[in-house]
């Protein structure tokens, strides 16, 4: 494990679908044994939520009541990474109340003071606008599109490659087209691009931009 710097520190990681943000975030929380949420889950859980009870996708105060009371505690990630619920995520996370909601509860997850690692697509924009590590990280449609029809086709699913490379550039349209929070990487973001790198090539590289942040944060 890396060493804690002195102060909290937290890391916000942003990037489209498929580009390996998840992995990342993942790997660097336990390498610097901070806390991780993946935020894109607590939209995946409001979803879930709707669709367990039985409301439509489109009932805006239904969501906005879930998106209240969503526990941060018990994302369980098995369940909700059903493709099923991460298309309704989709469509229930253009809506302002949902989004602001959950970017209260998740900063209220990184401001514990023991630091966090939090990935999404507006963590840097947005939820943490003063995080001391920013990482913007993407990949080309097609590598993204590779890498989850393998994903796919290794858990059995029936989708073709055209197929997958279709979604991905259907939900890009829609996280960098919304007019609320749209993705893009935040003016002080670290860009990554793990088009050509495997996970642990894209971690080296990640953990020498936020050791040098650090440094540069502790001589301030």
């Amino acid at each position: 494990m890396f060493e804690k710097p002195g102060r909290p520190l937290t890391i916000a990681i942003d990037g489209p679908a498929a580009s390996g943000k998840g992995t990342l975030a993942r790997q660097i929380a336990a390498a610097y044994g901070l806390r991780h949420l993946d935020t894109g889950l607590t939209y995946r859980a409001v979803a879930k939520a709707l669709i367990d009870a039985g409301a439509a996708l489109e009932d805006v105060a239904a969501a906005e009541r879930a998106a209240a009371v969503v526990d941060l505690g018990s994302l369980d990630r098995a369940v909700l990474s059903n493709h099923v619920i991460g298309e309704a995520a989709s469509r229930i996370a253009v809506m302002p109340g949902v989004r602001r909601a959950l970017v209260e509860a998740q900063r209220r997850f990184a401001q514990s003071g023991e630091g966090a690692v939090l990935d999404g697509r507006d963590i840097g924009t947005v939820v943490l606008r003063d995080a001391a590590v920013k990482l913007y990280v993407t990949a080309s449609p097609q590598a993204r599109a590779a890498r989850r029809h393998a994903e796919i086709a290794a858990a059995g699913g029936p989708e073709t490659l055209a197929d997958v490379l279709a979604d991905i550039e259907r939900r890009d349209a829609r996280d960098m087209g919304r007019a609320d929070s749209p993705l893009k990487p935040a003016p002080d973001a670290h860009l990554l691009d793990t088009s050509e790198l495997d996970i642990q090539a894209a971690f080296r590289a990640a953990c020498g931009l936020i050791e040098q942040a650090s440094s540069d944060r502790e001589r301030m």
